[in-house]
C-alpha cells in the first residue's frame, strides 16, 4: 500500500480514545451541555469578548514572571511575548502539564507546541490581537511516582528519592546519576552531548525541580516565544483569596462540582471527584489535605489547626501556602492569564468538563477545551520494513494477531478459509435433519448435535490450516509484530509512554520545528509522521 495516503486516522479508528473524547468533539448532545465552545470550530471573537470582560491583573502577571524568569538568557521572542502580556488586547492559549523529570511524555512537546501552533494561526487570523502561548507548570503535585520517572529503550528509569510533598519544590539530589544513566541508553546522536550537557545544567544547577523545568523548557521552547508559568508564588495565589476563602468557610466547589458529576455519570465515566475541601496546605516538605472539623480546621497528618481567626490571618499573609487540586486548579489558571484557550489531553478534557458551573459561579470565563494534537513519529527504519510489508501504517491499530492473520490471508495462494466446505456440510446435514424428521422427530436433535460437532471440527482444521501457512511467512508476521512493539511500545500509543529524546539526539531543534510544521492545532486526527 502506498504509504502517502498513511498521513492521519481518526481518533475513533485508533480505538485508543474514549468515548467521552469521541462526544466532545462531536458535540454530541448528551455532552454539550457540559461546556461552553465548540471544540472544533471556535468563536473566536467570542472568546475574547468574555475574557475583555473580565478583570485582569495584567500588571501582577508580568511582574511575577520577570521575577521569575530573573537571571535567565531570553530569546526575542519570548521577551517580546512577556511585555505583550501587559496589553488588553493579548490574550494567551495555554496548556498545563506537571514538572516530569526530562519532560516524561513525547506528548508534553506536542501539548507545547500546539499552543504555538494555535497562536500563530489565530494571529493570522486576527492580527488587531495578540496570542501568546503558555505552558502553565502543575508544579504543586506531590506524585512522584508519576513524574519522577521516564521511560526509554524499553526501560523505565525512576528518580530514587525520600523527598515528600511538592514535586516542584523537591531538590534534584541523586538526578546526576540518572542522566548518566540516561546518557549511556541514548548513546550516540549528533545532539546527544549537548542535550546531556542541557539536562546536567538544568537539573545539576538549579535549587528545585520547578526551576530545572523552568530552565530546560524555556531552553527548548523558548525560541517559539513559550511563556512558562509557575503558580506557587504568593503573587498569583493572592489574586485567589476570594476563591480559596469562599472554599474554605463554605465548601462551594463540592455542591457545584457534584451535582455536575452527578449529571456527567450517567453516561461517562467521572475523572476526578471533589473533597469537601478542595485545597491543600503547603509546605516546603509536605503537601496535605485541609478537612474542617466543627468550628475548627486541621491539616491532615499534621498537628497544624485553625480557628477562624488564624485561618483568615494565614490566608491574607502566606496565600502561597495554600494548593488547590485538580478541581480548583484551573480556576486558579483562568484568573491569573488572560486566557482564551485549554489544550489538555482526553483525561484533562474529561475532568474540566466538570467545571462549567464553578465558573459561572466565580463569573471566570470558562475557556475554549482543545484536545491536544496525537502524533506517531515513523522513523525511517520502521518506514522501509513498511514499503517491504506493502503495509500502511494504519493497519498497525489494533489487534496484532488479527492483523497476521489478514496479511497471511491476503498472501497466501492456499484456499484457507474453508466456506466451500462448510457450505457443503450444511447442505448435508440438512439433508439429514429432513430425513430424520420423516422418521422419528425426536432424532432432529442427534442430527442438530452432529452438525455442531462437524462444523466445530471445520473450524479447528481451518485454524491449524492458518498455522501450518503462517509459518511460510515466518519473517514477513516476525517483523509485523516488531514494527507494533516499536511503534507502540507495550501495547500503548507512542506518544503516552516513549520521551522525546531519542529523537531529540538525532535531530536536535528541528524534530520540534518538523512537528510544528505538521500540526493541525484544531482536529479529529491522529498524525503520522514519517522521518525524512
Amino acid at each position: 500500500m502506498d504509504q502517502s495516503v498513511c498521513n492521519g486516522i481518526s481518533y475513533k479508528e485508533t480505538g485508543y480514545f474514549s468515548q467521552l473524547v469521541l462526544d466532545f468533539l462531536a458535540e454530541h448532545p448528551q455532552i454539550r451541555s457540559f461546556y461552553t465552545h465548540s471544540p472544533l470550530k471556535p468563536d473566536v471573537e467570542a472568546l475574547i469578548r468574555a475574557k475583555k470582560a473580565h478583570p485582569q491583573q495584567r500588571d501582577v502577571l508580568v511582574k511575577a514572571l520577570e521575577q521569575q524568569y530573573a537571571g535567565l538568557d531570553l530569546d526575542p521572542a519570548l521577551r517580546r511575548n512577556i511585555s505583550l502580556l501587559e496589553q488588553p488586547d493579548t490574550f494567551t492559549i495555554c496548556t498545563a502539564h506537571q514538572p516530569n523529570i526530562f519532560t516524561g511524555y513525547l506528548y508534553f512537546a506536542y501539548k507545547v507546541l500546539q499552543t504555538v501552533k494555535m497562536a500563530e494561526a489565530w494571529k493570522e487570523q486576527y492580527p488587531q490581537y495578540n496570542f501568546v502561548p503558555v505552558y502553565y507548570m502543575g508544579s504543586e503535585d506531590n506524585d512522584l511516582d508519576e513524574l519522577g520517572s521516564v521511560y526509554l529503550k524499553d526501560q523505565t528509569l525512576s528518580w530514587n528519592t525520600t523527598q515528600q510533598g511538592a514535586v516542584g519544590r523537591m531538590r534534584p539530589e541523586g538526578l546526576d546519576n540518572l542522566i548518566d544513566r540516561l546518557q549511556e541508553l541514548l548513546g550516540y546522536g549528533e545532539h546527544a552531548a549537548a542535550l546531556i550537557q542541557l539536562l546536567r545544567k538544568a537539573y545539576l544547577e538549579h535549587d528545585n525541580i520547578q526551576e530545572a523545568t523552568l530552565y530546560l523548557v524555556n531552553a527548548l521552547f523558548g525560541r517559539y516565544g513559550v511563556v512558562v508559568l509557575i503558580p506557587d508564588s504568593p503573587l498569583f495565589k493572592e489574586l485567589y483569596i476570594p476563591v480559596m476563602k469562599e472554599e474554605l468557610w463554605h465548601q462551594t466547589s463540592h455542591k457545584l462540582v457534584g451535582d455536575t458529576i452527578e449529571k456527567l455519570s450517567k453516561h461517562y465515566k467521572v475523572q476526578a471527584n471533589p473533597r469537601e475541601i478542595n485545597l491543600f496546605y503547603l509546605s516546603d516538605n509536605a503537601r496535605d489535605r485541609i478537612v474542617k472539623e466543627e468550628d475548627h480546621w486541621k491539616v491532615l497528618n499534621t498537628s497544624i489547626t485553625f480557628t477562624a481567626a488564624a485561618l483568615e490571618q494565614e490566608l491574607q499573609q502566606h496565600p502561597e501556602r495554600f494548593s488547590p487540586n485538580v478541581i480548583l486548579r484551573g480556576l486558579l489558571q483562568e484568573t491569573i492569564l488572560p486566557n482564551i484557550a485549554f489544550i489538555g489531553g482526553g483525561g484533562e478534557i474529561a475532568y474540566w468538563l466538570e467545571l462549567q458551573a464553578l465558573f459561572t459561579h466565580f463569573r471566570v470565563p470558562y475557556p475554549m477545551l482543545v484536545l491536544r494534537n496525537s502524533f506517531l513519529l515513523v522513523d525511517a527504519v520502521s518506514s522501509r520494513w513498511l514499503g517491504k510489508l506493502g503495509l500502511c501504517v494504519k493497519d498497525l491499530f489494533g489487534n496484532v494477531d488479527e492483523l497476521v492473520n489478514r496479511y497471511v490471508m491476503q498472501h497466501t495462494n492456499a484456499d484457507l478459509v474453508l466456506k466451500r466446505e462448510y457450505d457443503t456440510m450444511e447442505q448435508f446435514f440438512d439433508a439429514l435433519e429432513e430425513k430424520a424428521r420423516s422418521i422419528d422427530v425426536t432424532l432432529v436433535a442427534t442430527v442438530a448435535a452432529e452438525r455442531n460437532r462437524a462444523m466445530k471440527s471445520i473450524g479447528k482444521l481451518e485454524h491449524k490450516f492458518l498455522r501450518a501457512e503462517k509459518k511460510k511467512f515466518a519473517w514477513q508476521t516476525d517483523e509485523i509484530r516488531q514494527l507494533r512493539s516499536r511503534l507502540f511500545p507495550a501495547g500503548s500509543l507512542q506518544e503516552r509512554k516513549e520521551n522525546f529524546m531519542p529523537w531529540y539526539i538525532h535531530e536536535g531543534p528541528k524534530l520540534f520545528d518538523r512537528i510544528l510544521a505538521n500540526m493541525e492545532p484544531l482536529t479529529d486526527e491522529l498524525k503520522i509522521i514519517y522521518e525524512v
